[in-house]
């Protein structure tokens, strides 16, 4: 019978979730990848295990993560029932729905139809009767933005959400989404996207300065660019990477001659802080006021437990970041 470490929350550091009441871990794992059918369910527990005895209480999903579909949901249930439940209260359990789940027309985008659906199917897989967090997981060009919040607003009131959040949004959509959830009193306190040294885009389409203007907390995912910024390549790509087993995140074409260039700078960089290079872009996250929490995914007990060493990493000086920018943009 698993009992979590007693020194948990003396290893984490929180963060508070914007002006709301919630504190969430500066690392939190991700269950995107290594939790589908197709992987090790006794690892699947031992990274569950590893990352809240070390005062890692959010566990962040979506219902199509997998393969196959619904899968890692499913897991992460049985791993709730067998293992966690009666830590309940002192998890974050996330899920989202935007992406394709199911055939026709109801299974994708933004309806009320398919979120409120979504969101039920969540729970069962689970066997959870609430969400902490309910994201939209995606902007959808079509159905009316007063519809899809107002979706997220009826989770809330049904009882299956405590909180809810916006995923892949820009920094225009956001704002407006903000205000409609506003008008409804809708506890909206957190955005979710793609964040790197080598994947800026936040930066650009203005979701970045938007989440700091309207105080919401912030949490990004594949800060390491799917192992672009570890040590994973820096002599080729192994046999054992994800490049070999599942080319749909990661493709040997990105790992070009200027991008081996760029992290191998990078490296070196990390090596006179002392650090390693997953470290360095884990810190580099971390330490933008932004930034409440930084996702990270593991196949590997000992991944989590490097990665947490980020919390402790020395601040950055002007020259350093400066270098980061020159050696990655």
């Amino acid at each position: 019978m698993y009992t979590p470490a007693k020194e948990r929350y003396n290893i984490m550091e929180y963060n508070r979730c914007g002006r709301s009441g919630l504190l969430l871990p500066k690392i939190s794992l991700g269950l995107w990848h290594n939790f589908g059918d197709a992987s090790d369910y006794e690892n699947m527990r031992q990274l569950c295990f590893t990352a809240f005895d070390n005062g890692i209480t959010q566990f962040d999903l979506a219902n199509n993560y997998g393969p196959a579909y619904g899968s890692a949901e499913k897991n992460f249930g049985r791993i709730l029932k067998e293992d966690l439940m009666s830590y309940r209260d002192e998890l974050i359990i996330t899920t989202k729905a935007g992406y394709d789940m199911w055939e026709g027309p109801y299974g994708n985008w933004g309806s009320r139809k398919y979120l409120l659906a979504s969101l039920d199917q969540s729970l069962k897989r689970m066997g959870l009767d609430y969400v902490d967090i309910f994201y939209h997981h995606r902007m959808d060009p079509e159905t009316p933005l007063e519809e899809t919040m107002g979706a997220l607003a009826t989770a809330v009131c049904q009882g299956k959400a405590l909180y809810v959040g916006l995923s892949n949004y820009d920094g225009e959509t956001l704002e407006q989404a903000a205000a409609i959830l506003k008008d409804l009193k809708c506890p909206f306190v957190i955005n979710q996207n793609r964040y790197s040294i080598f994947d800026r885009t936040v930066e650009k389409n203005g979701l970045k300065d938007m989440t700091g203007k309207l105080e919401k907390g912030f949490i990004t995912f594949s800060p390491l660019a799917q192992g672009q910024l570890t040590d994973r390549y820096l002599n080729g790509i192994p046999e054992d990477s994800r490049i070999r087993k599942d080319g749909r995140f990661l493709k040997e074409s990105v790992l070009t001659e200027k991008r081996m260039e760029q992290i191998h700078k990078l490296n070196e960089l990390a090596a006179q802080r002392d650090e390693k290079l997953a470290d360095m872009a884990l810190a580099w996250l971390l330490q933008k006021k932004e930034v409440t929490s930084v996702l990270i995914g593991a196949s590997k007990t000992q991944q989590i437990l490097d990665n947490i060493k980020a919390i402790h990493s020395a601040p950055f000086t002007d020259e350093e970041l400066q270098k980061i920018d020159t050696y990655s943009l």
